[in-house]
């Protein structure tokens, strides 16, 4: 039987990815520095991607094989997470985007353009993109149309929430309500 234990890593990646908008955000609340949350990203990033797979290669004493297009890809997957970790403080800090509405958009959006792209892209055929030699099944489809979906359903959320509270107020408020007088029968606003 085939092992599933990938399956495993794919929970970790999903809780590790889920919490790190709340801990990047919360990180720099109590650093009252929206960048410091970032370095202590960065450090953590030094202890795990950098020493990590030294002692890995140093214990099983297998080199990679470097390439200057290895490399280049590589360091690209670097930047990339890099960046989209620089965008999540920009989205949450610098332009108080609020974090329950942040992750679920970046985290609806990722795996559309990750599916997208390795559908038309595979390196290990070539570096150029290339219409893929067998679709995949119609439920992938689906799948896409429900995340972009549920992005949507985010958006919407966030201007319900919007529009609701506009009309009623500060948070907090008591909308108005319609009051009867009992003896006249007269129809008031009170607060």
């Amino acid at each position: 039987m085939e092992s599933r234990l990938w399956i495993v890593f794919v929970a970790l990646a999903g809780l590790c990815w889920g919490t790190y908008v709340p801990l990047i955000s919360a990180g720099g609340k109590e650093l009252k520095s929206s960048y410091a949350s970032f370095l202590c990203v960065g450090v953590a990033y030094f202890l795990i991607a950098v020493l990590f797979p030294i002692v890995i290669l140093f214990i099983r004493g297998k080199m990679p094989q470097w390439s200057a297009t290895g490399i280049a890809l590589a360091t690209l997957a670097g930047t990339a997470g890099a960046l989209g970790a620089l965008c999540v403080v920009f989205a949450t800090f610098e332009f108080q985007g609020p974090r329950i509405y942040v992750a679920p958009l970046i985290f609806a959006m990722a795996p559309v353009i990750n599916t997208l792209v390795s559908l038309f892209w595979h390196p290990e055929k070539s570096l150029l993109p290339s219409f893929p030699a067998e679709l995949p099944h119609w439920t992938l489809y689906v799948g896409i149309v429900l995340a972009g979906l549920g992005a949507g359903l985010v958006l919407y959320s966030k201007e319900y929430g919007e529009t609701k509270h506009t009309q009623h107020g500060k948070p907090g408020a008591q909308a108005p309500v319609a009051a009867v007088g009992r003896r006249t029968g007269s129809v008031g606003i009170r607060r």
